[in-house]
C-alpha cells in the first residue's frame, strides 16, 4: 500500500471529522483505509427522503494521482447496486480527474449527481412514487448487511427504531381499520334486523287480517245457512 495514499486518506477523513458533510456519513474500514464506506442521508424535499443509502469508495494505490472506484450497494431508484458507477470523479473517467479533489469533494458530487436525473452507466430511470418505496425500504435493507451495522452501529440502531415505529403503526392502522370495519358492520346488521323486523311485522298484521276476515266470512256464511 502507497505511504502517499494513505497519507493523504488519512488527511482527508480527519478533514471530514472536523467539519462533517451534510447529510453524508463515511468511515473507512479499519483494516483497509483504501476503502471506504459511506452514507448518504436523503435530502429532504425530495424522493430520497428519510432514505438511507450506502456505499462504498474504492482507491487505487495510486490516489490522489488516479480517482476511485464509487459504488451504491443499497437500491435507491438512481443508480444501480453493486457495479463501478461513471461520474466524472470515478475511475470511469481518469481524463478529468483533478488530484486536488479530496474524498469529501468526491462524496458531495455523488450526493448532488443523484439527486440529478442525468442518465450514464451505472444509473437507472425510475418515478419519483418508486424512489419513495425505495427509500421506504432501504432501513430494512441496510440491517441485513452486517458491514453496514458493523461500521455505522448508529444509524443503524437508528433504523431499527424507525423500522420497529413503522411496524407499530400500521399495526395500530389495521386495528382502527378492524375496529371501524366491525362498527359498520354492526350498524348494517342493526339495520338489516330493524329491516327484517319491519316486514316481519307486516307480515304478522296481513296474517293477522287475513284471519279475521276468514272467521267472519265463516261466522256470516254459518249465520247465512242457518237462516
Amino acid at each position: 500500500m502507497s505511504d502517499k495514499a494513505t497519507l493523504r486518506l488519512k488527511r482527508d477523513y480527519i478533514r471530514i471529522l472536523r467539519d462533517p458533510l451534510p447529510f453524508i456519513v463515511v468511515q473507512p474500514l479499519p483494516e483497509n483505509i483504501l476503502e471506504w464506506h459511506y452514507v448518504i442521508l436523503g435530502t429532504p424535499g425530495t424522493p430520497f427522503e428519510n432514505g438511507i443509502y450506502h456505499g462504498k469508495l474504492i482507491f487505487p494505490e495510486e490516489f490522489p494521482f488516479k480517482p476511485p472506484s464509487i459504488m451504491m450497494l443499497t437500491p435507491n431508484g438512481r443508480f444501480k447496486t453493486g457495479t463501478r458507477l461513471c461520474l466524472s470523479i470515478s475511475d470511469f473517467h481518469p481524463e478529468t480527474w483533478n488530484p486536488t479533489w479530496n474524498a469529501g469533494a468526491i462524496l458531495l458530487g455523488l450526493q448532488s449527481f443523484m439527486a440529478e436525473r442525468t442518465r450514464t452507466a451505472g444509473s437507472v430511470q425510475s418515478t419519483d412514487d418508486r424512489k419513495r418505496l425505495l427509500a421506504e425500504k432501504s432501513l430494512k435493507f441496510n440491517l441485513s448487511d452486517p458491514t453496514f451495522c458493523e461500521l455505522f452501529p448508529t444509524l443503524a440502531e437508528e433504523c431499527r427504531s424507525s423500522v420497529r415505529e413503522r411496524q407499530e403503526e400500521k399495526q395500530r392502522n389495521r386495528a382502527k381499520l378492524r375496529a371501524n370495519t366491525g362498527a359498520i358492520d354492526s350498524i348494517d346488521f342493526e339495520e338489516k334486523c330493524t329491516r327484517r323486523g319491519s316486514v316481519c311485522t307486516r307480515c304478522v298484521v296481513m296474517i293477522g287480517i287475513a284471519a279475521i276476515a276468514f272467521f267472519a266470512g265463516k261466522y256470516f256464511m254459518s249465520e247465512a245457512s242457518q237462516t
